[in-house]
């Protein structure tokens, strides 16, 4: 499984994803997002789902783009692109996945703000590569293990929050989820889009260059669950003693 979040705010673009990989008793690391430039435009996709379906598509992907980017002025464009690609492998493989129990279950994420982007744009595609478009209402999208970082971002999380609010919104979904899931873990990367500027960056990060941050959130998690009103709680105590 994955954890993988990008989320849209006004100001810019943030995504962060786990790179762990399992595979039985087996567990690797691995980079699920990529980054990709049309000029000096860049995009990014993220991805969850089979390891080899994923690389086939985005290598697809990359050969078709070497042709084609010239047309590529909307991120829609090179969304559709994508999910073309995503079909052929489709084609190729899902039969013969499913003959060996395993289902063709790539999603995918595409983020960025090419030549004629009135604004930063953030897609998701779904395995039958139709997609849809993220918006300010629901501004964030996870792939791969979803459940447990969610009540938090919907909680604190809005189009107008900050960048640097939605990326530590977006590490503690992430860390919520590490947590609970033993197939999400360390390292991450994180990649950070402002709006109009045209350059992206990618940082990555080890356990140890967070643990603080983990730390602090979980003794406040503690202190504020002591400070929480508790009157309502005082006739079942009583009536318990």
């Amino acid at each position: 499984m994955t954890f993988c979040i990008s989320i849209k705010v006004e100001e810019g673009l943030v995504a962060l994803s786990d790179t762990r990989l399992t595979s039985g008793t087996e567990v690797t690391t691995a980079q699920k997002v990529s980054m990709h430039n049309q000029g000096k435009y860049p995009l990014f996709f993220m991805t969850s789902g089979l390891r080899s379906v994923r690389d086939k598509a985005i290598t697809y992907f990359d050969e078709q783009m070497n042709e084609a980017w010239t047309n590529i002025d909307k991120t829609y464009k090179a969304v559709n692109q994508l999910a073309e690609q995503i079909r052929k492998v489709a084609e190729e493989d899902k039969e013969s996945l499913a003959q060996s129990g395993l289902p063709f279950d790539l999603h995918s994420i595409v983020g960025g703000q090419l030549k004629k982007d009135e604004e930063p744009k953030l897609f998701m595609i779904y395995p039958q590569a139709n997609w849809v478009e993220i918006t300010k209402e629901t501004p964030y999208q996870i792939i791969g293990e979803s459940g447990y970082g969610k009540s938090l971002l919907d909680l604190a999380l809005t189009y107008d929050s900050s960048i640097e609010l939605a990326l530590k919104a977006g590490f503690l979904a992430f860390d919520a989820t590490r947590q609970s899931a033993s197939h999400v873990d360390f390292p991450i990367d994180v990649v950070i889009y402002r709006k109009d500027s045209h350059k992206m960056f990618h940082h990555k990060f080890e356990k140890g260059d967070l643990s603080t941050v983990s730390e602090w959130w979980q003794n406040r998690i503690r202190h504020s669950l002591d400070e929480l009103p508790g009157d309502w709680i005082k006739k079942i105590m009583e009536e318990a003693t």
